[in-house]
Formats: C-alpha cells, sequence, structure tokens
C-alpha cells in the first residue's frame, strides 16, 4: 500500500468531545475520518462511501452499535468493525466478536490503542489489495 495514501475511517459515537479526540489521533496518523452520531448514520455511509474501517460505539441514539454492526455485516462483510465501549461487559464484547467485529476498545482508551487499530485496519487493506492484484494476474 503506498505511504501516501490515506485510510477512510467512519468514527461512529453519539459525543461530540469523543468524535473530535478521536479524529485529531487518526488524523495524526494520516486517515481521512467520516464522522456519524449515530448507527442510522453509520450505515448510510457505508452504503455511500468506500471505507478501509469503522469505529462504532455500542451504546448511541436512533440505531445502536450492535444493529449498526449487524447491518454493515450484511451489506459490507470485509468493511473491519472495531466496536468502542464505555460497558465492559463480557457478553457485550463476545456478542460483537461473534458477529464479527475485530476488536474492542473500551472507554476511556489510550493512543496506543487507536495506533493499533489504525494498523490493524492498514494490513486488512493491504491483504484485500493483495488479494485483488492476484485475482487479475489469474485471468490472464
Amino acid at each position: 500500500m503506498d505511504e501516501q495514501e490515506k485510510l477512510r475511517i467512519l468514527i461512529t459515537d453519539d459525543s461530540r468531545l469523543l468524535r473530535k479526540k478521536l479524529r485529531e489521533e487518526l488524523e495524526k496518523q494520516n486517515c481521512e475520518v467520516i464522522e456519524a452520531v449515530n448507527g442510522k448514520e453509520a450505515i448510510t455511509a457505508v452504503l455511500e462511501q468506500e471505507l478501509d474501517g469503522v469505529i462504532l460505539d455500542i451504546v448511541m441514539p436512533v440505531v445502536g452499535g450492535i444493529e449498526a454492526l449487524q447491518f454493515i455485516r450484511e451489506v459490507s462483510p470485509d468493511t473491519p468493525v472495531v466496536m468502542l465501549s464505555s460497558m465492559n461487559t463480557p457478553q457485550k464484547l463476545m456478542q460483537c466478536l461473534k458477529m464479527g467485529a475485530i476488536d474492542f476498545i473500551n472507554k476511556p482508551y489510550a493512543k496506543e490503542q487507536i495506533v493499533h487499530t489504525v494498523e490493524s485496519f492498514k494490513k486488512i487493506k493491504e491483504k484485500r489489495l493483495d488479494k485483488a492484484h492476484a485475482e487479475e494476474y489469474n485471468d490472464f
């Protein structure tokens, strides 16, 4: 993957302050950030844009994170999703991972967790690009 190519990451949280903080962290890591305030907006963003990753809060108004995750898995199964929540219950964590989330970040989060999330999104994108290139060569 080209070092200059920005990852497009959707952050979904009903807290404007948290979105602002996350945006700053992600932009420091050369990411393009799209924001949504609830699961309904997240679903719309996934349907309308090509994204390299989604950071999704669990507890939100209108449509919650678990319902949004379920829909995202159906319409865009290759888009990696990391769940974000202050509700650190093992049941929620297991439910999200079983539904296809690749990771779970507890609030308040450490900067290192966001760095790790971006690295995970990069690796997944690189694998997807490598697979697409391999399939192109197989067509010849």
